[in-house]
């Protein structure tokens, strides 16, 4: 969006909360010095067991999803760079690869998956389990700690032995925004501890906010599942931008890949 020119920089000076936020999750390689984005929680993909169906020791692979025993039962996102992306990790590549043969054998790999396949979700991806479409597959972490919330605690969330995949979603102002003051405001608003832990701890993402965290309960700063270990995160990747040419070679096999042609 900013490299389209749909985004107006940020005026950091009426961000006083902005100092609350985890150096970790700022000046990033997709926004540097914060020029338009303000990070506001951050998760990840990863794998979901219902366990009154199927032994949660079992999963514990993105490899595991293609067993034949599971035709029919599998759920994975219905989002292109996260599917391609699982299936370059359990190739041994970058989930942020723009190499066409990679993306390639990737597609490949999957075609041989789609038998599994019982959905895509792109919305509540919590819900094929609790209605028990599905036995396992990809979900976000956020939608399994909402799972057992909401009275499914079979679900089981699970780091991939290959890497989860990480993503941020951020604050921006659009370009033609009128009350650019106001939003900045409701930034800043949103940066403030208090409200930061508030919004965590209701939806079960993670806060980029150190002094939102430092608020939680020891429930929920101690749920791996929201907060993955040190180890966890070396093995997991931030989607980043892969460029408009690499994103067609993806949308070119995720079209193919769905409609069996």
């Amino acid at each position: 969006m900013a490299k389209e020119g749909l985004l107006q920089e940020l005026d950091k000076s009426k961000l006083s909360n902005f100092k609350n936020l985890d150096t970790s999750f700022t000046n990033t390689k997709v926004d540097p010095d914060n020029k338009y984005s303000i990070p506001y929680m951050w998760g990840s993909t990863g794998l979901a067991i219902n366990g009154d169906s199927v032994d949660p020791k079992t999963v514990n692979s993105w490899n595991d999803l293609w067993d034949p025993k599971y035709k029919g039962q599998v759920m994975l996102t219905n989002d292109v760079r996260e599917v391609f992306g699982m299936a370059l990790l359990t190739l041994g590549y970058s989930g942020n690869s723009s190499n066409p043969d990679e993306i390639e054998a990737a597609y490949d790999k999957l075609t041989t998956l789609m038998p599994n396949v019982k959905t895509f979700n792109s919305d509540a991806t919590r819900m094929p389990y609790i209605e028990g479409e599905t036995a396992l597959g990809m979900t976000w972490n956020g939608e399994a700690v909402m799972a057992n919330d909401e009275g499914l605690t079979s679900l089981v969330y699970k780091y991939p032995t290959e890497g989860a995949i990480l993503w941020m979603d951020n604050f921006v102002i659009p370009k033609n925004a009128k009350q650019v003051d106001a939003a900045h405001k409701f930034i800043d608003y949103l940066l403030r501890p208090e409200n930061a832990k508030i919004v965590s701890e209701e939806i079960g993402y993670a806060s980029p906010n150190i002094a939102a965290r430092e608020l939680m309960d020891e429930s929920v700063q101690n749920n791996p599942t929201i907060y993955p270990s040190k180890e966890v995160l070396a093995k997991a990747e931030f989607q980043e931008d892969v460029g408009d040419e690499a994103l067609q070679v993806y949308q070119q096999y995720w079209d193919k890949l769905k409609t069996g042609r």
